[in-house]
């Protein structure tokens, strides 16, 4: 039980650094901070439109 334990873990951390590597974090934060921006200057415009 012990074992499979260990592999979980260091399975999880090779996936870990995976998405680490190919950025996967990274893109998703910009992809995420831009569509804020987008959302917010929306709703920045309709309230001082009226």
């Amino acid at each position: 039980m012990v074992a499979g334990i260990l592999v979980v873990i260091v399975a999880a951390c090779g996936l870990l650094a995976s998405a680490l590597e190919r950025g996967l974090f990274v893109e998703h934060a910009l992809a995420a901070a831009s569509h804020h921006v987008g959302i917010a200057a929306g709703w920045a415009s309709d309230a001082f439109c009226y």
